[in-house]
């Protein structure tokens, strides 16, 4: 017969295995591992769908795994860290970066052999990732709930924006979600993993902006104006979005619309490089079409200069994304008659580096003591936010230094560049060009 401590510690270990079970049986639902051999390679897609592929191909989306910038940065800021916290969110890129590859067990972290990864989870967020989005879970760190089929030769199941679709190679199922904005939102809001921080606020800034209209004649999704651009139509909200007449397939009847699948937001660096040089005009072309700057030079004998910018075009503030990286400034400049300058500000120093006294639009993340970190790995708080929100303005105020002579010339731009070169000169190695800088808007003054 057992004594009673001989039964309590027997009952306490057959208590724990059955919690440790439970626990177990839920981490392991709630990140479901499915097979590389389900998904099917973008170019099987290509075989119908070959002009959404080609629209596809070489965009953010199809190099989210293989962008160098993305690769380098992230890399180096994960180097050196010891916090676990910190670690643990600057191994978890690849969640968003390499999504079937985290989904089918490899990558699961940053610092993963990256070169063992399978060729279709190198293709970044593609086709048969998106359409076998089913449901969302989470409306952040990639919260998506996915169905894919069993391959090539059993493809299921496959979700999208038509009710009518009757495709011979899988099956297809009308989904409401692929329509809305939440389908973008799960992987374009990112929570800090350990620390909560919001880092990416991009669906947000959306939903509690003026584009989220409770009208539905109003409202215009993501979708909307993103999957609306395409050459010489960059579908901001200052622009016309007109629809995009086509075919979902090469055999398919004409539509009224078919969504565009460029994917390049304000990024004119990196598809270029891998043969998407048509994106890179698009990006500029949505950058330009973002943003006015108004210019008061009534004070200017005070020696105040008054510079409004207003979001004008984008659905989500501006800039958007990881706030403190990418980079929006003003670069102001005054000149005389004689072509000489009097005053200047936020000019690129000979490192392409801004000068601190910069007029920066950003997020300026923070230690959790109020002092400022440069690693988003690092972020416990949001010291401060002065980006330009949805059909919103800013007005900054400039002293100058003196009074300009008469008939001066105040030049004023407003610039995007998608990382901070103080960043880049940081990283060992062989050194990264600078970015290109995109003119946003620019306004000349006399006075």
């Amino acid at each position: 017969m057992l004594n009673y401590k001989e039964w309590f510690k027997r009952s306490l270990g057959l208590f724990t295995g059955v919690v440790m079970l439970f626990i177990a049986i839920n981490v392991a639902s709630s990140e479901e591992n499915f097979h590389i051999d389900q998904f099917i390679s973008p170019d099987t897609c290509s075989g119908c769908h070959s002009e959404i592929f080609e629209q596809w191909e070489n965009s953010m989306h199809n190099l989210a795994h293989k962008d160098p910038v993305y690769l380098r940065v992230a890399q180096f800021l994960r180097k050196g860290l010891t916090d676990a916290g910190e670690i643990k969110e600057a191994e978890s890129c690849v969640k968003c970066h390499t999504p079937v590859g985290y989904v089918t067990g490899f990558p699961k972290k940053l610092t993963d052999d990256l070169s063992k990864t399978a060729e279709i989870a190198t293709q970044g967020i593609q086709c048969d990732y998106c359409h076998s989005v089913e449901s969302v879970k989470q409306m952040y760190n990639n919260g998506l709930v996915l169905k894919p089929g069993q391959g090539e030769d059993e493809p299921g199941l496959k979700y999208g924006p038509f009710d009518d679709s009757t495709p011979d190679f899988h099956e297809a199922k009308f989904s409401r979600l692929h329509t809305e904005s939440e389908i973008c939102g799960t992987c374009h809001d990112v929570k800090h993993v350990a620390f909560g921080t919001e880092i990416e606020t991009t669906y947000t800034e959306w939903k509690n902006g003026p584009y989220n209209s409770k009208d539905s004649k109003k409202k215009i999704t993501c979708q909307g104006c993103h999957m609306y651009q395409r050459p010489n139509f960059p579908a901001t909200g200052s622009t016309k979005r007109p629809e995009n007449p086509g075919a979902a397939t090469d055999y398919s009847d004409e539509r009224p619309h078919i969504f565009t699948h460029y994917f390049v937001g304000g990024n004119s660096s990196v598809p270029g490089k891998f043969g998407g040089q048509g994106k890179t005009r698009m990006a500029v072309e949505r950058l330009e079409n973002a943003a006015t700057l108004f210019v008061d030079t009534s004070r200017i004998s005070q020696k105040k200069l008054d510079i409004t910018v207003t979001n004008v075009g984008a659905g989500h503030s501006i800039p958007t994304g990881v706030g403190d990286l990418r980079q929006v400034w003003l670069e102001i400049t005054i000149q005389d008659k004689d072509n000489k300058t009097s005053f200047q500000a936020g000019v690129l120093n000979d490192r392409h580096e801004l000068p601190k006294d910069a007029v920066i639009f950003r997020t300026v993340f923070g230690d959790g003591k109020g002092n400022p970190v440069i690693n988003i790995a690092k972020a416990k708080q949001i010291l401060t936010d002065n980006r330009i929100k949805a059909k919103q303005s800013i007005t900054e105020i400039i002293n100058l230094l003196v009074v300009p002579k008469k008939e001066s010339l105040v030049i004023v731009r407003l610039l995007y560049r998608g990382m901070p070169q103080k960043i880049l000169n940081l990283i060992p190695g062989k050194p990264i060009e600078p970015l290109p800088i995109v003119e946003m808007a620019k306004v000349q003054q006399q006075i």
